[in-house]
């Protein structure tokens, strides 16, 4: 996976708070910045949905447009 550098503003307590699990757990700082915001984001629920995802996704997009255009209907009614 590629990585980019990039620069954050945190509040004190936050990165206090970063600083001691990394080094409670023996990872770096942004290993535990990268690892609260995938579970923030959901990534790593959507890195478990694909996994067992079964259909390929050529046969995947056209149900999930479709399932997204029943959805905006009902929205609208």
């Amino acid at each position: 996976m590629a990585r980019a550098r990039t620069t954050v503003t945190l509040d004190e307590e936050v990165l206090r708070a970063v600083k001691l699990r990394a080094a409670a757990s023996g990872r770096g700082d942004s290993e535990v910045i990268e690892d609260a915001l995938r579970v923030q984001l959901g990534l790593d629920f959507l890195d478990s949905m694909w996994a067992r995802a079964s259909l390929a996704e050529d046969a995947a997009i056209p149900l999930a447009v479709e399932a997204q255009h029943k959805t905006r209907r009902r929205r609208r009614s």
